[in-house]
């Protein structure tokens, strides 16, 4: 049985979390214990509200050191929702810049669309080589809610040395609605609010780690 731990670093719904990955099968634990994230099978960052808000209570239990030292090792990561946001360079909101995780070049910023924040169910455009979202059909929709995301990311040959697989959504204008990159992955939509669509992801998850 895979053993994952949800970071409880004061941000996201870590009970919903936690129910949604023992449906799958994961023995799961939510902590902020340093040595307990370390050695966990998987790592789920979750994240709900103000990017900087969320980036403060991170730095608080030094969430970023420890996701990083888990990437160094090849230990799998999962960044959900501002879970995801945070691993990118930098967010801005409301005029604001706060400095991220830095694991991937980029800035997340408000979307641009007539009706903000993006709430409710979604489609996506998976890259053809996802494992993230293997088995899943084309027309599978996922549940989003934010006002923020990553858009126009085009990745420089020396930004990364193995471009990631980005999986993009539409809501006004494109925007980043996932990340695979080796073993750090990340969906900007909520897998434990997806049903049936988001066991499978997470499902999809575990089964990276073999």
């Amino acid at each position: 049985m895979a053993r994952v731990v949800v970071l409880d670093y004061g941000s996201g719904n870590l009970r919903s979390v936690e129910r949604a990955l023992q449906r799958v099968g994961a023995d799961v634990e939510v902590t902020s214990d340093h040595r307990a994230v370390l050695d966990a099978d998987g790592l789920f960052v979750p994240g709900v509200g103000a990017y900087a808000a969320c980036m403060d209570q991170l730095n608080a239990i030094r969430g970023g050191r420890m996701i990083g030292e888990r990437l160094a090792g090849g230990r799998p990561v999962l960044g959900v929702c501002v879970g995801m946001q945070v691993l990118f360079d930098r967010g801005i909101e409301h005029g604001v810049l706060t400095e991220g995780c830095g694991e991937w070049p980029g800035t997340v910023e408000r979307l641009e669309a007539p009706i903000v924040p993006h709430m409710g169910w979604n489609t996506v455009r998976a890259p053809a080589d996802t494992r993230l979202f293997a088995g899943l059909p084309d027309d599978t929709r996922y549940y989003f809610v934010h006002s923020y995301g990553v858009r126009d990311w085009v990745l420089e040959p020396s930004d990364v040395i193995k471009p990631p697989l980005v999986t993009w959504a539409e809501h006004g204008s494109d925007f980043v609605a996932a990340v695979e990159n080796g073993v750090l992955w990340a969906t900007q939509f909520h897998p434990e609010k997806s049903g049936d669509a988001g066991a499978h992801l997470l499902e999809n998850w575990l089964k990276s780690f073999n």
